[in-house]
C-alpha cells in the first residue's frame, strides 16, 4: 500500500511541545484500501501533536468531500467529511492494542503511521443515509420508481409472508425427515 508514507510523522526527533502537520487525502487513499463504499474524495487532514516524554496526544481533524453512490438514484454523490477526534499515543513494547482512541506503539518506533486512522475516521464520520440533496438526484432514475397504493402493499407483504409460510414448511419437513433417518439409523 504505496499511501502508507504519505501521512507518517517523524516524532522521534521532536522536543516536547506543541507541533502542527498538514496532509492531504485524495482518492489513492481509498483506492489503496480497496473500498466500494468511497470511491473518491479531497480532503484536508490538520493535526496538533503535543508531544512529552510519556506519549504524544493528537487532535485530528478533517475537513472536505468524498464521493459515494447515493443511496436513492445509485448516482455519484459528494457528501461532506468534517471530523474532529483526539488520538493518544502511548510508547510500549506491547504495541496489540488499538481501539481508536488510544494507540500503542514500541519506544524504538521513530515514525507515528496514520494512514489507517485517517481512513477510519473518514469511513466513520459517513452519515448513514448517503444522499443528494434535494433535486439533484437523477431524474431518469428517480422517474423508474413507481408508488403503489396501501392495498397493492398490503397484498404484496401478504404474498410474501404466504411464500415464506410455505418455504418454512418446506424447510421443517426436511429438517425432520432427516431427524427421523437420523432416528431410525441408530436403532
Amino acid at each position: 500500500m504505496e499511501q502508507i508514507g504519505l501521512y507518517k510523522i517523524a516524532y522521534k526527533g521532536l522536543k516536547v511541545g506543541s507541533y502542527d502537520f498538514d496532509f492531504k487525502v485524495d482518492s489513492a487513499l481509498f483506492e489503496a484500501y480497496e473500498t466500494e463504499e468511497i470511491k473518491g474524495g479531497d480532503c484536508v487532514v490538520r493535526v496538533q501533536l503535543n508531544r512529552s516524554e510519556a506519549m504524544l496526544e493528537l487532535n485530528v481533524s478533517i475537513e472536505g468531500e468524498v464521493i459515494c453512490e447515493c443511496d436513492r438514484c445509485l448516482e455519484d454523490c459528494p457528501i461532506a467529511i468534517d471530523y474532529n477526534g483526539d488520538l493518544v499515543v502511548k510508547f510500549s513494547e506491547e504495541t496489540d492494542f488499538y481501539d481508536g482512541d488510544v494507540m500503542w506503539i514500541s519506544p524504538a518506533e521513530d515514525m507515528l503511521d496514520l494512514t489507517q486512522y485517517i481512513y477510519e475516521s473518514i469511513v466513520l464520520s459517513l452519515p448513514y443515509s448517503r444522499v443528494h440533496e434535494d433535486g439533484e438526484c437523477n431524474p431518469e432514475m428517480l422517474a423508474s420508481f413507481t408508488e403503489i397504493s396501501e392495498e397493492e402493499l398490503e397484498a404484496l407483504e401478504a404474498k410474501a409472508e404466504e411464500a415464506d409460510v410455505v418455504a418454512l414448511d418446506d424447510r421443517s419437513r426436511s429438517i425432520l425427515e432427516a431427524l427421523k433417518a437420523q432416528m431410525d439409523k441408530e436403532e
